[in-house]
């Protein structure tokens, strides 16, 4: 597909957009693309990359292979994520550890609002699409009160725990990292990028390849054959993964990235939904939670957040409609 220098950059402002929501764990930047319009070109575009292109590349030249891969497509997009990862990451930690309640109520209102963009484009409300979305919405909303598993170094569990993350993340709702906190294996993975042990980065990045590529065709068939009902799934996903991002919480177990250090970043990995009135914050001794103190809910300040995130969706939505005029 042909498209303009402002088509471009286009696409990398929208990459920006996706790799902001990669970042927080809990957000997945499936959400950004559906409501941007590039996730089925997105899929289309993944699902064709196979073997073929090799044939392509020796038979044709490098120039017909890059255009079989959309490969103008892919690098202005995952050069918006990179530019987003880099540049954002440190000061999205930074809200996670001193503001978690705003940013957590700003991406509220995201998601929220995402539910509509979504679930507007189900041409047809049926049976089929009902149960699609309480499907999703109870499949989701299951995954959001999982207990974590005990972390494992198996080399094929670490293999497999990067094929469903990765699936995740391709996935409107349910971020990749969350997926990992799940099976026990954010641990392993931080302690191996902290450790440079490429055994393991390779295992989970080949999961990550062989999930994406596989679960990319799959969802590609839903779409081409049951649209309706698939985005009623996905639409349920977001309403179901709002558990995660509800802004107060009461955190009983966490994991401390970086302990001892002056960057150390605390995650929660138990923890549950709890009313402003209820909102406290953990306290912390050697990495373990031992009691809990009370604290300002914020409210105002989280409606104001959640009117700017869901107000951003609506912005955003307007404007890829204008543009496509």
């Amino acid at each position: 597909m042909k498209r303009s220098p402002k088509e471009y950059a286009t696409l990398v402002l929208k990459g920006i957009g996706m790799g902001a929501a990669d970042v927080v764990p809990g957000v997945s930047g499936g959400t950004i693309a559906f409501i941007t319009g590039i996730y089925e070109e997105l899929l289309g575009t993944i699902s064709s990359i196979d073997f073929s292109i090799v044939k392509t590349l020796r038979k044709e030249g490098f120039l017909a292979a890059w255009n079989q891969a959309n490969g103008n497509f892919l690098i202005a997009l995952f050069s918006g994520i990179g530019i987003s990862v880099f540049s954002l990451a440190k000061g999205i930690e930074w809200l996670l550890n001193n503001e978690p309640i705003k940013l957590w109520s700003f991406f509220f209102g995201l998601v929220f609002a995402s539910i509509f963009s979504v679930g507007r484009q189900v041409e047809k409300w049926n049976l089929g699409s009902l149960i699609g979305i309480l499907a999703g919405s109870a499949l989701a909303y299951y995954i959001t009160i999982l207990p974590p598993m005990n972390p494992s170094t198996d080399l094929w569990f670490l293999f497999l725990s990067g094929m469903i993350a990765i699936c995740a993340m391709i996935l409107p709702g349910i971020s990749g990292s969350f997926i990992l906190l799940i099976l026990g294996s954010y641990k392993v993975v931080i302690q191996a990028i902290s450790d440079r042990n490429f055994l393991v980065l390779a295992t989970v990045g080949a999961g990550c390849a062989v999930g994406l590529l596989a679960f990319s065709r799959v969802l590609k068939w839903m779409f081409a054959k049951q649209k309706n009902i698939t985005i009623a799934v996905l639409t349920g996903f977001l309403v179901g993964s709002l558990n995660k991002i509800w802004p107060w919480k009461h955190v009983t177990e966490v994991f401390v990235k970086h302990a001892g250090e002056t960057n150390e970043e605390i995650v929660p990995i138990v923890e549950r939904s709890v009313l402003p009135g209820n909102f406290d914050i953990p306290v912390i001794e050697l990495g373990k939670v031992v009691g809990h103190n009370s604290a300002d809910p914020q409210v105002v300040a989280a409606i104001a957040f959640s009117v700017i995130g869901a107000g951003l969706i609506f912005g955003m939505e307007f404007m890829a409609k204008k543009m496509s005029k």
